[in-house]
């Protein structure tokens, strides 16, 4: 009787802020070492001499890896349990962003980056299987909302700080700064083992399979891909259109904006979470308005393209939230993981796919607007799913 009495006495503020910093620090590092290649694409590409296409999979890589990755970290989550899968998988998302910094030819980069990305990609299970072990249940909510805030401030932190503060720091060096960004992640990797609070649990397994027959597997995830291309496609591909523009002295500046508004969306969302989720008109909405920002890329230079382009981050940020939050909100309560494993494997399949095949063509063209148009096509192609979407709850 007294354990239960324990069990359901709300913990003090002061043992719920390691905790919380803990689940900020990891969420920083789902989006940190993704995002940090863009600011440093130019001094790799010129260092390696690499094409357009393989600038852009520094980037879009590790995307295709948090597909690759996800049923992988479902399966250590029910062997090792969330806690050591989360510390596993940061310390194999430090060491492969590490070896990025010592790769010595092309080759060897995107392996690097390859592995870095599976490391992600686990961690982005075991974050939410780890919750109900460590907060009460009325603080779940809150302890989405804190890493979800740390993954964001993550991508305005790694790709906008990355030039103007972080370089000068390393003599203008990629490599050191590469390794600055990922060697601290293994201290958090390790510092996950200090709170005490639910780690004794039994390991729950279930069905993690995604369920192909549910039509909202393919449709959310399909809509997922759009707004991950459009965000990671115009930042993988950012340096090349400002270079063709003769405006790279911009590239700082864009990129500092360009990763704020995801920020800005964060915060927009925590006050009109409750409004907007689950309102299929928003989603049509933010769609419409992605794509709008993604064409105006296209035909916009210099201040007007980075307040297009920011403007197209910031409606992609509302989106990506808008679809995350579906699951919980549609699906049965058993059903809940197998529709977001489903929707983060199409969907970052998706973002992977779309805007490499747009710097493929890139490079036969020699044109950096021709891959943002085909992310622009794949955005036409996605805009009716979000028509289609039934977003009646199945409790």
């Amino acid at each position: 009787m007294a354990d239960l009495t324990a069990a359901h006495t709300p913990p003090p503020p002061a043992r719920l802020l390691p905790v919380a910093v803990l689940l900020w620090l990891a969420g920083l590092y789902l989006r940190v070492p993704i995002l940090v290649a863009p600011p440093l694409a130019p001094f790799i590409s010129d260092e390696l001499a690499l094409s357009q296409a393989l600038t852009g999979a520094l980037t879009t890589l590790p995307i295709l890896m948090l597909a690759v990755g996800a049923m992988p970290g479902s399966l250590a989550i029910s062997r090792l349990g969330p806690r050591s899968t989360l510390a596993l998988a940061m310390a194999v998302m430090a060491l492969g962003s590490s070896a990025r910094a010592l790769a010595p030819d092309a080759s060897s980069l995107m392996v690097a980056s390859a592995f870095m990305g599976l490391g992600v990609a686990m961690m982005q299970p075991a974050l939410p299987a780890l919750l109900p072990r460590w907060l009460e249940a009325h603080h779940l909510a809150l302890g989405t909302a804190i890493y979800m805030n740390g993954m964001l401030m993550g991508e305005f932190i790694g790709a906008g700080l990355t030039l103007p503060v972080l370089m000068p720091l390393f003599d203008q060096s990629w490599r050191a700064t590469l390794l600055a960004w990922s060697l601290p992640a293994l201290l958090v990797a390790g510092a996950l083992y200090l709170p005490r609070r639910g780690t004794t649990g039994p390991i729950t397994r279930g069905n993690w399979l995604p369920d192909w027959r549910n039509p909202l597997t393919l449709q959310i995830g399909l809509v997922l891909g759009m707004s991950g291309s459009v965000f990671f496609g115009l930042n993988a591909y950012m340096s090349n259109l400002l270079a063709q523009q003769n405006r790279l002295d911009l590239l700082p500046d864009a990129l500092f904006w360009y990763n704020a508004a995801q920020v800005a969306a964060s915060l927009v969302m925590l006050k009109m979470a409750r409004r907007w989720v689950g309102q299929k008109g928003i989603i049509i909405t933010c769609a419409f308005l992605c794509i709008l920002g993604t064409a105006g890329s296209l035909l916009l230079e210099g201040w007007t393209f980075i307040t297009c382009v920011t403007l197209a981050s910031f409606i992609a940020g509302l989106l990506l939230i808008l679809l995350i939050a579906l699951p919980p909100l549609v699906a049965r309560a058993g059903e809940t993981g197998r529709l977001s494993a489903g929707n983060f494997l199409v969907g970052y399949t998706v973002a992977f796919s779309v805007p490499m095949a747009g710097g493929l063509l890139a490079d036969a063209t020699g044109d950096a607007r021709h891959a943002v148009l085909v992310i622009l096509g794949y955005g036409l192609l996605a805009l009716p799913l979000t028509l289609m979407l039934n977003l009646q709850a199945r409790r």
